[in-house]
């Protein structure tokens, strides 16, 4: 168990030194990211190659995110922010996957909304956060496009897989200065976009890093044969 412990620690050190060179720069994501112990998301036939920075499968046709694309889109979130801690009141998170992303979130809001159409994937990402005693995820089985809720207003949106183009109610669903991160496109190209919401009926757009996405689904799914 202690040879296991420090070796975890060991990569997870080469992890942090890595996405600094690919060019992360805060130093809340970076820390937060060091926190969370990836190989308790990843199945342990894999868990030798957690900390690189490579998409995992996880099951049910889904992937963890590789620790960049997960550092980059939380750093987009939160780059129009200062100070440390819970930066956040209120983020929602579209597809929990195993709840990676989520973990990340956690140490920066208050409460973080999770949505993800596959249901057992729900169930790993409860169990995955109970077992970091991260008690501050709200992770329901649910549509995407349609399942959040309409009436709070959240101060950033992610999203984890990729939709043709962004939906406008999610834009409706902001607060003013917040921003969705998300992936969009097709299986040939996609990209990162920043929304920005300017103001109560203006938005701005940034293009991003290209990215390489599940792609957005309707529906929920009881075990995962329709992803």
């Amino acid at each position: 168990m202690n040879n296991s412990g420090f070796t975890f620690r060991r990569v997870k050190e080469e992890m942090i030194e890595t996405l600094l060179e690919m060019g992360i720069k805060d130093f809340r994501v970076l820390d937060a990211m060091s926190q969370i112990p990836r190989h308790i998301f990843i199945d342990e036939a894999l868990r030798s190659r957690a900390y690189e920075n490579r998409s995992l499968t996880i099951g049910y046709k889904q992937t963890i995110s590789q620790p960049y694309i997960v550092a980059k889109m939380t750093e987009l979130l939160i780059s129009h922010t200062k100070g440390r801690g819970k930066i956040f009141n209120k983020v929602l998170e579209l597809g929990s996957g195993c709840g990676y992303q989520s973990a990340v979130l956690s140490y920066f809001c208050e409460q973080v909304h999770s949505i993800e159409r596959i249901k057992p994937l729900v169930i790993k990402s409860r169990e995955n956060l109970s077992e970091l005693k991260i008690n501050n995820v709200l992770f329901t089985h649910g549509d995407g496009f349609l399942d959040w809720d309409q009436d709070i207003k959240y101060d950033g949106i992610i999203c984890a897989a990729a939709p043709r183009q962004y939906p406008q109610e999610l834009v409706d669903c902001l607060t003013v200065n917040s921003k969705i991160v998300i992936p969009v496109g097709d299986s040939k190209f996609q990209q990162l976009n920043v929304i920005t919401k300017v103001t109560k009926n203006e938005v701005t757009e940034d293009l991003h890093d290209e990215v390489a996405f599940v792609p957005m689904l309707p529906g929920k799914s009881l075990d995962g044969n329709d992803s």
